[in-house]
């Protein structure tokens, strides 16, 4: 009765969100919005824009120009008569600057420090000066001069108009009985009823090649290859044992604009005792007037082991795993003031009892203050997420891998479990002095069958877990209500957060897998009323004068879940990740960038907003997480 009355009062709040606190997002033509302050969300930033103008040789505004930027993200944006661009949107940080017009040479690509205050760019184009395409005019066989096909023009080094092959295809031989338009010269109507056959084929095929070739070389693509070694550890002397080994990891993203948005294209792979690759594609397009922002995309990943630890043979039914995910989103930008967002996503895990995964989610934002940069917003979620998810589905931010673990259920009768967390939330954020803004919010969640998971442990009956395997199991049901408040600035190159959350919880009755794992962590089973204290910290920017980027956050919590048996009580703790980037710019090309990549971190989850408020809590003994390599953005 008790569980129905707070579902009850759920669904209350959930209408008296939808009701009251509709949500806004700004039209395309009006001042960029303020980003939204989540508390617990390290990686929010304030938005900015970055403005500019595109001319050619003479000064002359060139309309059309596709502007894209490549950084944390990837946007386009197309000029306009007067040739000026606007990327909206924008999170401070470098990007790499490019633009493209087919018949002229690009400017080198520019690395732009996007932050407050920045002044507008002006880029400048060259044409392409190509020799003159005039050919001798044929009227009849026998008579007049075929020219032979003239060697192809050896093409600037950054020139992207028009590559060696489209070129040959526009210059093939021409039939004697035609002009150089195609048509039949009325002087050879005779002889084009004896046109040789190969001919007819070749001017048939020639005209889609020579469509598909322009396309191709006309196509804008902005891309990224990454070439990673990575390990785990939890003691400095793993990283030299046989569990420390490193794995290499290949990644590849290709993003490039349509006509009212871009798509995505991402994939990577890893080979070793476990094999496993995992491809995305997304899309994002506006509707014609403008009002609508749609986003679409799926992802596809594979989990294949081949090693010897008993545990993961067993759970890995017919040696591999398979895990895949859709989702479609609708930012509908009901007037200047009002926007709704709504979607879903659908899962599906081959290792689920019931496979199917639906996650809807909908909210609404409101912007109560003419020309104010308040803005209010009201949201309600349904989060199902499979144990072992965040080993296949790729993250929003930060560093992506593919599949990189083994793991198996804490109890072969109980299995594999999905958790389910409804959410409401109403938050409000407003700019006060300078770049500072302040977000408040207050949250509601009905959790069941909360996920824990357990490293290097060994549990009764079971092989023992290492550095590359885990158990996951579920460790009952709860009820949690919090607020929180953050601040955010940023100040030149650096962008810096801190969020606090309180949460008051009552646990319903332990599932029946959480006393398996008292065994080894009793901290897993919470008291029935705990209150809990998180602090979230975060700082990205650039060093100036030397093109580093850093990344760090750290988590601090009053509730983590112990890894000693001896620990009979959850336990204040702290997690951490780190991410250091460096430009090479002695290996810089025309349009291209290298960074040297380096990153360690302890956080198991990559997002701090979807999902339970005890994801991270109950994770005992998370290990240490090693990235290193290089990377390209062209």
């Amino acid at each position: 009765m008790t569980r129905l009355f707070t579902r009850r009062r759920a669904a209350g709040m959930v209408l008296m969100a939808v009701i009251v606190c509709p949500v806004v997002a700004v039209a395309q033509d009006s001042p960029a919005p303020v980003s939204t302050v989540s508390v617990n969300r390290a990686s929010a930033v304030a938005l900015e824009q970055l403005r500019g103008v595109v001319s050619d040789e003479h000064g002359k505004p060139l309309s059309g120009v596709v502007i894209s930027a490549l950084g944390d993200t990837a946007l386009f944006a197309v000029s306009d008569r007067e040739g000026r661009f606007t990327l909206r949107g924008v999170p401070p940080g470098p990007y790499l600057v490019r633009a493209h017009l087919s018949g002229y040479v690009p400017p080198r690509a520019r690395i732009i420090q996007v932050g407050p205050n920045i002044g507008d760019m002006v880029m400048a184009m060259t044409h392409v000066q190509g020799s003159s395409s005039e050919e001798p005019r044929v009227l009849q066989a026998g008579l007049g001069v075929v020219s032979e096909p003239e060697p192809a023009p050896a093409q600037p080094a950054d020139a992207e108009g028009e590559n060696e092959i489209a070129w040959r295809i526009r210059h093939l031989r021409r039939s004697v009985l035609k002009n150089v338009d195609g048509a039949i010269d009325s002087v050879a109507d005779v002889g084009s009823f004896v046109e040789d056959p190969l001919e007819a084929v070749a001017r048939a095929v020639g005209a889609p090649v020579r469509l598909t070739t322009t396309f191709i070389g006309d196509l804008s693509l902005n891309g990224q290859i990454n070439l990673f070694t990575r390990t785990t550890f939890d003691n400095p002397q793993d990283l030299f044992s046989q569990n420390g080994l490193p794995a290499s990891v290949a990644f590849v993203s290709l993003t490039a604009p349509t006509s009212s948005g871009q798509w995505t294209v991402r994939g990577g792979t890893t080979q070793g005792d476990l094999s496993s690759w995992v491809v995305t594609g997304s899309s994002t397009w506006r509707s014609a007037g403008g009002a609508h922002l749609y986003e679409a995309g799926m992802s596809y990943a594979m989990q294949r082991y081949l090693g010897g630890n008993a545990d993961a043979l067993v759970a890995v039914a017919d040696g591999r795993r398979n895990a895949s995910e859709v989702y479609g989103f609708d930012n509908w930008a009901i007037s200047d003031r009002v926007s709704v967002k709504y979607g879903m996503r659908y899962a599906r895990y081959d290792y689920l009892l019931h496979e199917d995964l639906v996650s809807p989610s909908g909210s609404v934002t409101v912007a109560p203050l003419p020309n104010a940069s308040l803005r209010v917003r009201g949201a309600v979620s349904r989060v199902e997420q499979a144990p072992g998810a965040q080993e296949f589905l790729p993250p929003s931010t930060g560093v992506w891998l593919p599949p990189a673990r083994t793991f198996s259920p804490v109890s072969t009768l109980a299995g594999f479990r999905p958790e389910r967390v409804d959410q409401v939330e109403i938050s409000a954020e407003q700019r006060i002095v300078g770049d500072a803004v302040v977000g408040v919010r207050v949250f509601r969640q009905e959790i069941d069958n909360q996920i824990t998971t357990l490293f290097g442990m060994s549990l009764p009956s079971t092989s023992g877990a290492t550095l590359g395997h885990y158990y996951v199991g579920n460790s009952g049901s709860a009820d949690a209500t919090g607020w929180g408040v953050g601040v955010s600035r940023t100040v030149d190159r650096l962008h810096a957060s801190v969020d606090y959350t309180q949460v008051d919880a009552e646990w319903m009755q332990p599932s029946a897998p959480s006393v398996r794992i008292a065994l080894v962590a009793p901290s897993v089973l919470r008291p029935q009323f705990e209150r809990l204290h998180d602090i979230t910290t975060a700082v990205e920017g650039d060093v100036p004068g030397v093109d580093t980027h850093v990344y760090f956050v750290y988590k601090i919590n009053s509730g983590f879940a112990g890894p000693r048996s001896v620990t009979l009580r959850p336990q204040f703790g702290g997690r951490f990740d780190v991410q250091v980037s460096q430009a090479l710019p002695f290996l810089n090309f025309t349009s291209g960038q290298w960074e040297m990549l380096v990153a360690v971190r302890n956080l198991f989850r990559e997002e701090f907003v979807d999902g339970s408020v005890y994801d991270e809590l109950q994770v005992v003994r998370s290990p240490k997480h090693f990235v290193g390599g290089v990377s390209v953005r062209f």
